[in-house]
């Protein structure tokens, strides 16, 4: 009689130990047992990071690999061990996270079936037992449990998903926003419904729209009573990305409401005022034209040096995320720009070299830095005319 088990197990060996690479492991109960993966010869697979996965008729952008690729630095440099990413898609960024910082437990969730499914076999691709796939409404899931981080990167707008983030995530809260004509005051009704805010289109819109989405998530963390402590915010292409330190404390959460404001500005000269409460002039105090007023947002910080400086240790040989970030840790933290070209355009000259004009407002006794929000931004505590009057300086001297 023939071994059936014998010939099969003999089978097996052989198969296993020619074809290692399409083996992974998986684990039942304590043990883990090698499972045969079927390749489909003709599946294009696609590579980002440390990861091989599939993405076919599920949503997946190539571009957003500089945002993955800081996020990946991140939970990295904050040691977190308990990460939902909310919205996976093809769990490109949450599968990164598992393999490349190899924390204890990543939770990916979509709630389509076929995005679930993919996930599924991307984890089985990769041989992770540190994943979890989940299909589930994402605000359910978010108010059934609690996750030390949670990180929201949606098909469009967070503002839907944000409510119920500030409930789960207990100290890090990750969101990427790619509504930035919302956001940013190009589309006004539809930001002002999204945020509850009312967004203005300036020369320091990138960063409107930034300080907009720090305003919204900080009042819906202080209705869970916790306050949130930005860690690293950049706009950049067609999106805006935050990532938050959160403490549990209805004090805290005051003091987080404290730093919401608005800024008073003016569409002729360009000038700016900080202001804490909705008490507008109405008239520019530079040109005595008439402001809007946009708001509420956050005007407290948005970057923290150190961990940025941490994360960058994890980003050797990424240059554009390395120069992106010490961009964010080298900038000023007073709140908004002006624009350099901008400003030479109202004012009729031919622009200088920047630098030149930073180095008039640092002689003045001012603030001042370049900005990641915009190449040609100043980033200072100068007021307009203060800025006008380098830039005529620079321009001169630049022209004799």
């Amino acid at each position: 009689m023939i071994n059936f088990f014998s010939a099969y197990t003999k089978t097996f060996f052989f198969e296993w130990r020619h074809n290692l690479n399409r083996y992974r492991p998986i684990k039942l109960g304590e043990r883990l047992y090698p499972a045969y993966i079927f390749f489909n010869e003709r599946m294009n697979y696609l590579r980002e990071g440390a990861i091989s996965f599939e993405a076919q008729n599920v949503f997946y952008n190539p571009t957003m690999k500089l945002n993955r690729d800081i996020c990946v630095a991140s939970v990295k440099s904050l040691g977190i061990y308990d990460y939902l990413d909310a919205l996976s898609a093809s769990g490109i960024r949450g599968l990164r996270v598992a393999k490349e910082v190899g924390i204890e437990k990543v939770v990916l969730n979509d709630i389509s079936p076929q995005a679930y499914q993919c996930i599924k076999r991307n984890i089985v691709l990769n041989g992770l037992t540190n994943c979890l796939a989940i299909c589930c409404n994402a605000n359910a899931l978010m108010h059934k449990r609690h996750f030390q981080a949670v990180d929201l990167d949606p098909f469009g707008s967070p503002s839907p998903f944000i409510a119920a983030a500030a409930r789960s995530a207990l100290a890090y809260l990750m969101i990427t926003a790619t509504d930035t004509a919302p956001l940013c005051g190009a589309h006004f009704n539809s930001g002002r419904r999204k945020y509850l805010a009312n967004p203005v289109k300036t020369d320091y819109h990138k960063e409107m729209g930034a300080r907009i989405l720090l305003g919204l998530t900080a009042r819906e963390l202080a209705r869970q009573d916790k306050a949130m402590f930005p860690l690293l915010t950049y706009a950049v292409e067609h999106y805006v990305r935050i990532c938050l330190g959160i403490k549990r404390s209805a004090k805290l959460a005051d003091e987080s409401l404290d730093k919401l404001g608005y800024v008073e500005h003016c569409r002729v000269c360009g000038s700016f005022n900080i202001l804490k409460e909705t008490s507008p002039k109405g008239k520019c105090i530079g040109c005595s034209s008439a402001t809007v007023l946009a708001g509420p947002l956050w005007l407290g910080n948005i970057q923290e040096r150190d961990f940025i400086n941490q994360c960058l240790k994890h980003l050797k040989g990424m240059e554009r995320a390395t120069r992106l970030l010490e961009t964010c840790a080298s900038e000023d933290e007073v709140p908004f720009y002006y624009d350099h070209h901008s400003i030479c355009d109202r004012l009729g000259l031919t622009p200088s070299k920047i630098d030149r004009v930073m180095d008039l407002l640092r002689e003045s006794g001012w603030k001042v830095t370049r900005t990641h929000f915009a190449g040609l931004g100043i980033k200072t505590d100068a007021a307009i005319n203060d800025v006008e009057a380098a830039i005529k300086a620079a321009s001169l001297n630049h022209n004799s």
